[in-house]
């Protein structure tokens, strides 16, 4: 009978349903509860087919002679799905219960600790692996480079990568991926180069990871070689990779070959329509973005939250109150969307930058959410551009008790003040960050040029072509000048000469990335700009004229937005 229930297992799994059935026929036939060959085929069965893990922990329980092989699917079971923490306790039960873990125990452990993103749970087992010498097993790597790069240790990943014998495409993937998704995308690109060197194919798994690490550094010319590789390889076909590489257009501005791929795309899903309304909402084009929302419902598409984001993102840069009060209570009632502090967080928006100031901080007070940094950091950045000093100082005072080493916060009081022609307060800010420690992140431009990510910061003389940079830069400001600019000197925070003051707006990181890709870019070429921070007043008005003077379109990627300046306009309409 055992025999004929193992059959039957085996041949009939396709359902939960049906190995409930089996498992009633087999307890009805005498077969009993605690069998360890009937539970190991139904342990099995449900866990390849993803099924609850309740019911297979239940037969789990009842086997007194479990193996190791039961320990190990059990184990599986619970690293593939949503609740991962069992998987560990399973492991530290079967070590109780002198059952020792074999090469097929750890990948699995491995994968539960990594969703866990418990790291130092994973250097613990990572030692035990090496005691008991399953540390130099190819499977049993790959799953430990993928618990180091989730935890964020990439570092420790790339340790492990660099001592295995073989490296395999899963290998590659593991460490580029967590390379990309850690902050470190230079270091992606040059794992990839050496990936290519070395004769391993990448698959599709490496192209999203590299499509990641180009939109970090605002890569464009490189993702237009990825965008073909995958034609040659044949991999526009698939949905995942498409969606990255939709996200990677529009992260990089280029948000025509973002629509036109999207046009392209035979397979769309959610992910690809909010991929595309969140691009065309922080690159400016708010009402294509609140259209192609309206096309998606018309599609019968049911909207994330992330949808709602990027539509209410809209609403806010385009300056449409109702309209986004609307969609906010469509979200909750229509679609029974919850709101998130994020969604939150365009209202504030929303309000603060169409001069609702007041308003925008009573409905900080009746939210039904804790408002977090975020939150009060908008609506001081709303202060700052309105003038309103006493809300402003009061939202400083919320985001000390949150954040209170985040420099930029200061910078943002300090521009209030410097406004306000309060120079004594200004000096008192500065004196309580450098008695705090508080460090200024310093800002940095990228651009690309020739497949080559070139990195500028305020006052850089370190390229080599520097005097002809500094050249070009006079030759913009002279020019300039002619077209009736003067320099917006109030956002140089410190009680000086204006003379001075327009001497250390002359030389921004963004300024000088600009005259650099003037004199390496043909005449007509767009210029494309990462900043990693908030793009300042002087020279936003100084790219608008830039782009009119030497008829360039020019895009800036900040920290918050895309700013795409042409003939002397800007699509932030000057609010950002």
């Amino acid at each position: 009978m055992v025999k004929k229930c193992i059959s039957l297992i085996q041949n009939y799994s396709s359902s939960e349903l049906k190995l409930r059935q089996i498992h009633a026929f087999s307890l009805r036939h005498g077969i009993r509860p605690n069998d360890p060959d009937v539970g190991k085929h139904l342990i099995y069965s449900l866990v390849s087919l993803s099924a609850p893990m309740s019911y297979a922990h239940n037969i789990f329980s009842r086997i007194r002679s479990s193996n190791v092989f039961i320990w190990n699917t059990m184990i599986r079971g619970y690293a593939e799905s949503e609740n991962p923490k069992p998987a560990l306790q399973l492991y530290y039960q079967m070590q109780a219960s002198c059952i020792e873990p074999d090469t097929h125990t750890y990948p699995f452990l491995f994968k539960s600790i990594a969703k866990l993103a418990d790291a130092r749970v994973g250097e613990t087992v990572h030692s035990t692996v090496i005691r008991n010498g399953f540390d130099s097993l190819v499977y049993v790597q790959n799953s430990l480079l993928h618990m180091y790069a989730a935890c964020g240790l990439v570092d420790s990943a790339y340790k492990v990568f660099e001592l295995m014998a073989e490296r395999d495409v899963v290998a590659w993937n593991s460490v580029i991926n967590g390379f990309a998704f850690n902050g470190k995308p230079n270091e992606a690109l040059t794992l990839f180069r050496e990936m290519w060197l070395e004769g391993v194919e990448p698959d599709g798994f490496t192209v999203v990871s590299l499509l990641s690490a180009c939109a970090e550094l605002g890569a464009l010319a490189l993702s237009r070689r990825v965008h073909v590789y995958m034609v040659k390889i044949g991999l526009t076909e698939n949905l995942h990779v498409n969606n990255a590489l939709l996200d990677l257009y529009a992260k990089c501005g280029s948000i025509r070959e973002a629509r036109k791929l999207f046009d392209e795309m035979k397979e769309r899903n959610v992910v690809s329509w909010s991929s595309l309304i969140v691009g065309l909402a922080v690159n400016g084009f708010g009402e294509e973005a609140l259209q192609l929302f309206k096309d998606m419902e018309r599609e019968g598409l049911v909207p994330s939250e992330v949808t709602f984001v990027g539509v209410l993102y809209a609403c806010s840069h385009c300056g449409m109150v109702d309209d986004g009060f609307n969609y906010f209570m469509r979200m909750k009632e229509e679609y029974g969307i919850s709101p998130r502090i994020e969604h939150y967080g365009c209202m504030v928006d929303l309000l603060g930058r169409a001069g609702l100031v007041k308003e925008s901080y009573e409905y900080i007070q009746n939210m039904p959410l804790q408002p977090n940094a975020v939150i009060w950091r908008t609506l001081l950045g709303a202060c700052t551009i309105h003038g309103l000093l006493t809300l402003g100082e009061y939202a400083r005072a919320q985001l000390l008790q949150l954040e209170p080493g985040c420099s930029g916060d200061y910078v943002l009081l300090s521009n209030l003040y410097a406004s306000e022609q309060r120079w004594y307060d200004v000096h008192i800010l500065r004196t309580k960050m450098l008695r705090e420690g508080v460090k200024k992140i310093p800002g940095y431009s990228l651009v690309e040029v020739g497949n080559h990510v070139y990195e500028f910061v305020m006052g850089d003389r370190s390229h080599p072509q520097s005097e002809e940079i500094y050249v070009m830069l006079a030759e913009i400001t002279k020019r300039l000048k002619l077209e009736g600019y003067a320099p917006h000197t109030t956002n140089v925070l410190a009680d000086i000469e204006e003379e001075e003051k327009e001497n250390a707006l002359s030389y921004h990181s963004e300024k000088i990335a600009i005259a650099f890709m003037l004199l390496k870019t043909a005449p007509g070429t767009p210029i494309r700009i990462v900043k990693n921070l908030r793009v300042c007043a002087d020279c936003h008005l100084a790219i608008k004229l830039i782009s009119k003077v030497f008829e360039r379109e020019i895009i800036v990627r900040d920290r918050s937005r895309f700013h795409h300046f042409r003939y002397g306009s800007c699509s932030c309409r000057d609010y950002w």
